[in-house]
C-alpha cells in the first residue's frame, strides 16, 4: 500500500509499505479522508509526542477492508471512523481514571502509524460506524470534534456566560459552535482572517472582531467598549504564545483563560501573579481527547456541529507534500484534507 512515511522529523517520503496484517480484535479500514491540522505540523517538526520512523495522520474515516476473528459488530463494508487514541489501561494515570494521561499513551498518527495512507489498521473497540447521512469528508472531523466535545467538559460553560474567543481555525469554529448549544450568552471571536470571520458570521455561530495582529490594541479597543466588565471565559485557541498572553487582559473576576490552541514547546508567555490574585483566575488547558467520540459523532450526526464550509483544501496521498504546505502557509485556509 502507498503511505506517507517520516523517517525522522521534516523528512518524509509517499512511498510503498506493507500492507498491516490482521488479527485478533483489529479492524482494517480502508481510508477515504484523513484531515491535516496543526498538530501535525508539530509532527512535522519532530514535537508533541511524535515518534519516528512515522505514518501521520489522525483525523481519518474510512471504509472497513478486513476484519480481524474476534471483531464484534463490523464487517467488511461498513462505513467507520476510529478513535486514535490507545491507551494501557494499567498505569498510575489510567487506574485513577485520568486516562487522557496515560503513561504508555499511544495515538494512531502521532506515535503510531495513522491515516495518511491506504490503509489504517485500528482495535475494533475504537471504531465507530457512521451513517449515510455523514460524508467521509464530514466524518473525518470527528477527532476535533471530539478535542472540543473535551474542552467543552473542561471548561464547564455555565448558562449565560459570556466568551471570547481568540482564532478561527477548523477546532476554534467547531468549539465555537458547541459554546453556542452549550449554554454560553453572547460569543465573541476574534480573528486576523476577515474571510474566517465572515464564514462565522454567516454560520451566526457567533459575534465578530476584526484581530490587527500589527495593533492589538485595535481590536481591544473594539472588545472593551462591547464588553467593560470583560468574558466570564477567554479561550485562545490560535496557539499564539502573543495571543494566548492578552487573554489576560479581558477576563472578568473569577473568569476562566483557557489555553486551546497548541503552542510550541518552547514558547513563555508573562503574568502577573498578582492578577490571578486579585481577579481569582483560573488558567485552564484543554488537551486531546479521551473517550468523547460518541458525543462528537452525535453533534456531527445531528448537525449540530457543521463542517462543510471548513474544508478549503483536498489533496490526493501523493501530493502530502503539497496539502502539508497549504496548510502552513496558505491564505485563508482552513481544514485541508489527505484523500488516498
Amino acid at each position: 500500500m502507498r503511505a506517507v512515511v517520516y523517517e525522522e522529523p521534516k523528512k518524509f517520503s509517499v512511498r510503498d509499505v506493507p500492507k498491516p496484517p490482521v488479527s485478533g480484535g483489529q479492524v482494517l479500514i480502508e481510508v477515504k479522508s484523513c484531515g491535516i491540522c496543526r498538530t501535525d505540523a508539530h509532527i512535522h517538526n519532530g514535537a508533541f509526542i511524535s515518534r519516528f520512523p512515522l505514518t501521520p495522520g489522525h483525523e481519518f474515516a474510512g471504509v472497513v477492508a478486513e476484519v480481524g476473528p474476534d471483531v464484534k459488530g463490523f464487517s467488511v463494508g461498513d462505513r467507520v471512523t476510529a478513535d486514535n487514541t490507545v491507551l494501557c489501561g494499567e498505569c498510575y494515570y489510567c487506574r485513577r481514571d485520568i486516562p487522557l494521561f496515560c503513561e504508555n499513551f499511544y495515538s494512531l498518527g502521532c506515535n503510531g502509524p495513522g491515516g495518511f495512507a491506504q490503509y489504517v489498521l485500528v482495535g475494533y473497540d475504537k471504531v465507530f460506524s457512521i451513517s449515510d447521512r455523514l460524508s467521509f469528508r464530514q466524518a473525518a472531523f470527528t477527532e476535533p470534534t471530539a478535542c472540543a466535545v473535551h474542552g467543552m467538559d473542561v471548561i464547564e460553560v455555565r448558562p449565560g456566560d459570556d466568551v471570547l474567543v481568540f482564532g478561527a481555525g477548523p477546532t476554534g469554529i467547531i468549539l465555537t459552535q458547541l459554546l453556542r448549544h452549550g449554554g454560553a450568552g453572547r460569543v465573541v471571536v476574534c480573528a486576523s482572517s476577515q474571510a474566517k470571520l465572515d464564514l462565522v458570521a454567516r454560520g451566526g455561530y457567533a459575534r465578530t472582531v476584526p484581530m490587527d495582529r500589527s495593533d492589538y490594541g485595535k481590536h481591544a479597543k473594539i472588545l472593551r467598549e462591547a464588553f467593560p466588565r470583560g468574558f466570564d471565559i477567554v479561550i485562545d485557541a490560535t496557539g499564539a504564545s502573543a495571543v494566548l498572553q492578552q487573554a489576560f487582559d479581558f477576563v472578568k473576576p473569577r473568569g476562566k483563560v483557557v489555553v486551546y490552541g497548541v503552542c510550541g514547546e518552547e514558547e513563555t508567555i508573562e503574568v502577573r501573579p498578582y492578577q490571578f490574585f486579585e481577579k481569582e483566575i483560573k488558567l485552564l488547558g484543554s488537551f486531546a481527547q479521551t473517550h468523547c467520540f460518541d458525543r462528537a459523532l452525535m453533534f456531527l450526526e445531528e448537525g449540530i456541529v457543521k463542517v462543510d464550509d471548513l474544508v478549503t483544501d483536498v489533496y490526493g496521498l501523493e501530493d502530502y507534500a503539497a496539502a502539508l504546505d497549504r496548510m502552513l502557509f496558505g491564505k485563508d485556509v482552513l481544514k485541508v484534507l489527505v484523500e488516498p
